[in-house]
This record gives structure tokens, sequence and C-alpha cells, in this order.
């Protein structure tokens, strides 16, 4: 009974639907949770954790990146937090503004020219940390000291919110896939009918294909540490799904004028089992990363040998390399969607 109360909350295609109402509740639990935290045991600067709780969780919709972003930001404030204060002590010490000014510019010019490349997150917030710490050199030494422990307490509480619910990259990457490749159903069934490949259904799809194309991949790396995916894995699965958007283009323009229905009957015929393997295949793969039916991509299937120097002697010939071509590249991509099932099938 528990498990079917809870059932909205623990599948993973409604967590999907609903990230960003779960992403908005979860932070502001946790904002709540740092609120009450530092003004109950009257820690002075509390609103520090508040302000780290939105920086390492408030964008980050993702599990894979909170815990880099969370690592980057403890480094960067130990580091600006450290500086800042050797800079607040200086001061206090010799009492030269001019020179903690001077000092401060020079540190965080060396940061900003390590913000720019590999560790750059880190590095610029050192920089600007180095003045929550020490402000122009004028705070005192123990509010310093507070605002480093306020940041790192922020950090330990987004952290902790982030296991709760956890919103993972691979639902994201799992579900467009599914929609990508039913996509591509559509396309290619409108090719094989003869349906004009100028009319706003088919760029719409086409459109939305390209863009799905693009949130994949920048979903990879997020999900390559969450799963246990290597990225080379992750590349050769995207370049399955850009070889067959590439070649449903190419088929769109080649195919025989759905005029000719001589010739359009012929490529029918000719190529009937391949038109059902192509379109049973994506559906197929469609409804495995949806509903998580991972069996569904073990059943076997005929993937056609297509040498790519095979003789063309005319439109339909090109025509019909390239369907098996397609259905190759298809059979290749479900394969090794069931090569990986256990690791992206949360």
């Amino acid at each position: 009974m528990l498990r079917r109360l809870l059932r909205p909350l623990l599948d993973p295609y409604r967590r999907y639907r609903h990230a960003r109402v779960i992403h908005a509740v979860r932070v502001s639990l946790g904002l709540l949770a740092t609120i009450l935290l530092t003004t109950g045991i009257h820690l002075p600067h509390g609103e520090w954790a508040s302000v780290t709780m939105l920086v390492v969780i408030g964008g980050l919709q993702h599990h894979g990146n909170i815990g880099k972003k969370a690592a980057e930001r403890a480094i960067g404030t130990l580091i600006g937090a450290g500086v800042g204060l050797v800079l607040v002590a200086q001061q206090a010490w010799l009492g030269m503004p001019w020179l903690t000014y001077f000092a401060m510019s020079v540190v965080c010019g060396f940061f900003s020219y390590h913000a720019i490349g590999k560790g750059g997150y880190t590095a610029l917030l050192s920089a600007i940390t180095v003045f929550i710490v020490a402000g122009h050199g004028d705070n005192p030494v123990t509010d310093g000291l507070w605002r480093g422990v306020d940041i790192l307490i922020g950090i330990a509480l987004a952290l902790a919110f982030s296991f709760a619910l956890p919103l993972y990259a691979v639902y994201s990457w799992r579900y467009n896939l599914a929609d990508a490749l039913r996509d591509c159903a559509k396309i290619y069934g409108r090719i094989i009918d003869g349906q004009a490949i100028t009319a706003d259904e088919h760029l719409k799809l086409m459109t939305r294909l390209n863009a799905a194309m693009v949130q994949l991949r920048s979903l990879m790396p997020s999900v390559s540490k969450e799963v246990k995916i290597s990225m080379t894995e992750l590349d050769a699965l995207q370049r399955n799904l850009r070889m067959c958007v590439s070649t449903l283009e190419i088929l769109g323009n080649t195919r025989p004028d759905a005029n000719d229905l001589e010739a359009m009957s012929l490529m029918q015929t000719a190529l009937k089992a391949e038109h059902r393997q192509i379109r049973v295949q994506l559906i197929g793969m469609a409804r495995a990363l949806k509903s998580g039916a991972a069996q569904r991509l073990d059943r076997p299937v005929d993937v056609p040998l297509v040498s790519l120097d095979a003789p063309v002697y005319n439109t339909l010939d090109g025509y019909r390399l390239l369907t098996q071509q397609l259905a190759a590249n298809v059979g290749e991509m479900r394969q090794r969607l069931a090569r990986n099932a256990p690791c992206w099938n949360i």
C-alpha cells in the first residue's frame, strides 16, 4: 500500500514530467532548512548559507551535476576564504589600505586568468569568496571566519537535499531519446508513404529532432557520471541517432517521385521487409526506453549486411542501398541500447 501511495514519486517518468515542480519544492525546503538552522543557533551572517544553497543547486536539477558543482564550490570557498583571511590579517597588522586594494586586485586577476578554461568555476568562486570574506580588507577576522563557516553549511545542506528525490539526467536522456526515435519513425513513415517533405508537419518534426540531438548531447556528461556509461558508448549512440536523421533527410530527397506510381510500387515491393523492420525497431526502442521494458531489445532481429561498394546504377538502386544502411544503423543502435540497459534502466 505504501509503495502504491508513493508510486507518483517513485515512477521515473512522472518525476521527469514534473521535474521543475520537484526541483522548486526541493530548493524551497532547502532554503527553509538553512534559515531555520542558522537563525536557530544564531550564526552570524547566516544569509550566506542560503546564498550558497541557491548557488549550488538553484540552477542544477540533475543529480549528476550537483555533486561536481558542490565540490568545486567547496574548493573555491576554502581557497577564497583562506586568501581573504590573509588579506584581512595583513590589513589589521600593517594598516595600509592601498596595499590591500592592490593585493586583492592582483589575486582576483590571477583567479580570472584561470576562470577561462578547465576549473574555471572553482577559480571564479575563489575570487568571489575573497570579497565575501574580506570585503575591501576592512572586515574583522571573526566575520570572515563565520562567513566561511556559513558557506560550508550551505554546501552540506545542498548536498543533503540533492539526494531527496534526485532528478537524474539519465531520465531526461532516456525519454528525450525515446521521443526522438518516435519522430524518426513518423518521418520515415511519411517518406515511404509518399507524403511531401516540404509540408509543415515534416519540417516541424525535423526541427524537433535537431533540437533533441542538441539537448541529448548536453546531457551526456551528467548521464555518464550517474550511471557509469562511458562517454565513448554514449557518443556511439548519439552518432547512431545522427546518422539516422541524416539518412532520413537524404531518403526524403532521393525517393522516387510520388506521382510515378510504378516506381513507388516497385520500391514498396522491393523494400517491404526493410520498411517494416526499420519502423518496428524504432518504435520498439522508444517503448523500451520509456517503459523500462528492456527485454523488448533482446528479441532477435536480422540486421542486414550492407556494403558501401555495392554498385549503383540508378536512383532506385541508391534509394535501396540507403534504406538498407538505415536498417543496419538502427539495428546497431538497438544492440547498443540492449547492451547498456542495466545501466540506463534505473
